[in-house]
């Protein structure tokens, strides 16, 4: 690659962009077409994220960028933060968790980097979901322990009849 110096005008092109396209050797021309078709994927890319992620995203996008043959600045890579903190109910982490995903996987070609987010956040509203039915089943021992005894023995089908001892055993469905 070629490295110039120049100076950039008030919209941020070189001064001399149009004379040093002129002088570009095939190869260079070849390259500078690569660089301007990754910068294109990874703008889509991360403007893929930022729509889906909505409210979540933290701040725009940030690039990684690459000089090309012309002195201008390509985007070779990128990425945008995300919050993914739990919420403050097993519900709104839930919900989270899928928002994080759809973000995570809203490109149409997600990275490796994108694949292990939505795993995250799966194993995030996973265990929400854990919480959510340890809550819940907690809360419906506590509504059994609040019964008075006689209601908490009735059975959901007739008992069994007493054995011959005066021993009995009733099932329950």
């Amino acid at each position: 690659m070629r490295g110039t110096a120049y100076q950039r005008n008030a919209d941020g092109d070189s001064a001399t962009f149009s004379s040093r396209l002129g002088d570009l050797t095939g190869e260079e021309r070849a390259e500078l077409a690569q660089l301007r078709k990754r910068d294109q994927e990874v703008r889509t890319h991360e403007s893929a994220h930022i729509a889906a992620g909505g409210g979540l995203v933290r701040g725009g996008p940030t690039f990684d960028f690459q000089t090309g043959p012309d002195g201008r600045d390509y985007a070779a890579g990128g990425h945008v933060r995300i919050d993914s903190s739990p919420g403050s109910t097993p519900e709104e982490t839930i919900a989270k968790a899928r928002r994080i995903r759809q973000a995570a996987l809203a490109p149409a070609e997600p990275s490796s980097q994108d694949l292990a987010v939505a795993a995250k956040a799966s194993g995030m509203e996973a265990a929400a979901r854990a919480a959510l039915s340890r809550t819940s089943r907690q809360g419906r021992l506590r509504q059994l322990d609040a019964r008075p005894t006689a209601d908490r023995t009735t059975p959901d089908r007739a008992p069994s009849p007493a054995h011959a001892d005066g021993v009995r055993l009733d099932v329950f469905g």
